[in-house]
């Protein structure tokens, strides 16, 4: 039976009906199960599986990648968890891996590290395709598309062909998109990696990443990097994160659609520069997205003249928390620059759309702009 999205991600990864049990089953807590004789059977220490696992896992597969039933996803503790999964699993000293120089601020982290396992890293901008330029001879080309926190874009399919044909593998960071945004495998990538503390989720409180794997192949040594880091999601986290997917259409369309509006309200302001949203058919990335991404995400970005002002607006603000991360039911927002280490102006603001009324949210954004101008 083929089902239509919304149907799909509210029963996806849920077991056939037993009489009288939940529809979502409770998160089973257990370090050891009964294993009498030989160890064998799907679950034997709790550190390798657990059913709960296992109903997301399937869960978040049938939305990576619908009807394919190759593809294998392993969830994890955190978002960071997922990505170290991919990188230390496929790497070893002497090979080369091709970051984005604009990705996720904690990537310089795992820089450091790989270049004390002797992995050459090469960096080069998301926007234009940069890292076509540095990839001859890398066992590994990383994508974050659309980046975190600039939204730039580039062409996977542009990017995966010219990888594969160099023999290396492809992973795209698909947080901010996340699968009902974009869907890498569909887009030749190996491996989709997200951390669903974000979007996925949705709801801001618990951690939690994944990684959905092209074929078994890849996902064994990304399970095996799994238990041997111990870097297991909890029975809990797993659950919540399962319930909470079954609205994960409602709240992106919502959220998606806000963005938008509010993307076009800041585009008509003159204290207003640098707007990204890859929705906006003006936005240097449109083209591509639109060819790629079937929603465009709920992040807004933008700079105000100053870090003064941007804290000011930030302050005005009624109905936007100002916190880090984003793709939360609550509107955030933050001055990125705060942090260091990405390469943006002071007054840089990251929004990330909620699901508050639109009209109430950007009535909010456009007084405090007014208030602190």
């Amino acid at each position: 039976m083929t089902w239509g999205e919304g149907t799909r991600t509210v029963r996806a990864g849920l077991p056939e009906p037993q009489a009288y049990e939940p529809t979502l089953p409770g998160p089973v807590f257990a370090a050891h199960y009964h294993l009498p004789g030989e160890p064998a059977g799907p679950y034997t220490y709790g550190r390798d599986e657990n059913p709960t696992w296992t109903h997301l896992e399937r869960a978040i597969g049938e939305l990576e990648a619908p009807g394919d039933p190759d593809a294998e996803t392993v969830v994890f503790a955190s978002g960071m968890a997922a990505i170290s999964s991919v990188l230390f699993s496929q790497l070893k000293a002497g090979d080369a891996v091709v970051l984005p120089a604009d990705g996720y601020q904690a990537l310089a982290l795992v820089r450091e590290q790989l270049q004390a396992y002797d992995i050459e890293v090469r960096t080069a901008p998301t926007g234009d395709d940069g890292q076509l330029a540095v990839l001859e001879g890398a066992r590994l080309l990383w994508i974050e598309t659309p980046s975190n926190p600039g939204l730039d874009v580039c062409d996977v399919r542009r990017l995966v062909t010219a990888a594969h044909a160099g023999g290396a593998l492809v992973a795209l960071d698909n947080t901010l998109a996340t699968p009902l945004g974009q869907r890498p495998l569909e887009l030749g990538a190996d491996f989709s990696v997200a951390s669903d503390t974000k979007g996925l989720t949705g709801h801001g409180d618990i951690l939690l990443g994944h990684v959905t794997c092209r074929d078994a192949s890849l996902a064994a040594p990304v399970r095996r990097w799994r238990k041997i880091a111990g870097a297991i999601a909890g029975p809990m986290e797993a659950w919540l994160a399962h319930r909470s997917l079954a609205t994960l259409q409602l709240r992106l369309d919502r959220q998606c659609a806000t963005a938008m509006t509010l993307a076009e309200a800041l585009s008509a302001r003159q204290d207003v520069t640098g707007l990204r949203y890859p929705g906006l058919p003006g936005d240097p990335s449109h083209k591509v997205a639109a060819g790629q991404m079937r929603r465009f995400g709920s992040v807004v970005s933008f700079v105000l003249p100053d870090r003064e002002r941007a804290e000011r607006f930030l302050g005005a603000l009624r109905l936007v928390d100002d916190a880090t991360s984003f793709g939360g039911v609550r509107s955030t927002a933050e001055r990125r620059g705060r942090w260091g280490g990405d390469a943006v102006p002071e007054g840089f603001i990251r929004l990330s759309v909620g699901a508050e009324d639109a009209e109430d949210l950007v009535a909010d954004v456009l007084r405090a702009l007014d208030e602190t101008s």
